[in-house]
């Protein structure tokens, strides 16, 4: 893409890796690449994610049913490294055979049923405990507007800003202008509906509210692609105040952690089999020396 003459073959082939940050799983075909079979655990459910935006919406959301009592919420979280190509292993192809995190297994019922994409995924858990998803009227129909939207915007945020800005081998300003005026817009559609509204479809708290946070809560909380500054989220100040407020949640404290495996040891939590497992298994407890190397 140095080449500003760049010319586009009649027909495109692929020839080299693309460059850049997860080039080397980035591929134009898909299916399984090798044999690999997947962990079970003893709960209902089996999540097999990593702590991405994507990840987060469903820990979050498995998190907050158990906090509100739902037992049969429990489930085994089973930590995919997409950097080392694990999605495309068998068994994960064979629950998402788009080979993207996060993947669920769903065990409770009679027939297990695979569950993939994370706006599925939340409501299939939020239809199945009725919680976080109106069941009727416009007030669902309202949720449902923000999670597809939330699914169909966030692809430019990732995909498009965060890649050019974050990840591409090169800074190329057209692309990082393109994607930064985008992710902006965005903000700004969010920043009005919350000036008028404490979450995203109404006064209620809901699945719309824990899709959109992972991606837009933490841009303006700095924690996506450093670009807090750039983009000046400081100016959202609604989507600022209701970031803050989601983000002081336990449920999403401890989701966040679930299946991450980077940033500071004791925020990593990269397999998730019980409750306690927040107080004894991330990994400042796991590699204590590693902390103070």
């Amino acid at each position: 893409m140095s080449d500003k003459n760049y010319i586009p073959p009649k027909v495109w082939t692929w020839e080299q890796e693309s460059g850049g940050r997860f080039a080397s799983i980035n591929r134009p075909i898909s299916g399984a690449t090798h044999d690999k079979e997947l962990s079970v655990g003893k709960h209902p459910f089996q999540l097999y994610s990593l702590a991405t935006p994507n990840g987060v919406k469903v820990t979050v959301m498995l998190e907050e049913l158990l906090a509100k009592g739902h037992s049969g919420a429990e489930y085994d979280a089973w930590l995919i490294n997409i950097g080392e190509g694990e999605q495309f292993g068998s068994d994960f192809v064979a629950i998402n055979p788009n080979s993207k995190i996060p993947a669920l297994h769903d065990r409770s019922g009679e027939t297990p049923q695979r569950v993939f994409e994370s706006g599925s995924i939340l409501m299939h858990l939020a239809e199945k405990f009725g919680e976080f998803l109106p069941s009727e009227g416009s007030a669902r129909t309202e949720v449902m507007n923000w999670l597809f939207w939330q699914m169909g915007s966030a692809p430019y945020l990732g995909g498009g800003f965060g890649h050019f800005y974050a990840y591409a081998p090169e800074k190329w300003q057209y692309p990082i202008d393109r994607f930064a005026m985008e992710a902006k817009r965005q903000l700004d559609v969010l920043d009005r509906q919350l000036a008028e509204n404490r979450y995203i479809a109404g006064e209620e708290y809901s699945i719309a509210d824990i899709a959109i946070w992972p991606w837009y809560g933490q841009l303006v909380l700095g924690r996506l692609y450093e670009a807090a500054e750039f983009l000046d989220v400081e100016s959202y100040e609604h989507v600022l105040r209701w970031a803050k407020e989601i983000d002081a949640r336990p449920a999403v404290s401890r989701g966040r952690m679930v299946n991450r495996a980077f940033g500071a040891l004791e925020t990593q939590l990269r397999e998730r089999h019980d409750a306690g497992d927040f107080e004894t298994h991330t990994q400042d407890k796991l590699e204590p020396a590693e902390e103070t190397s």
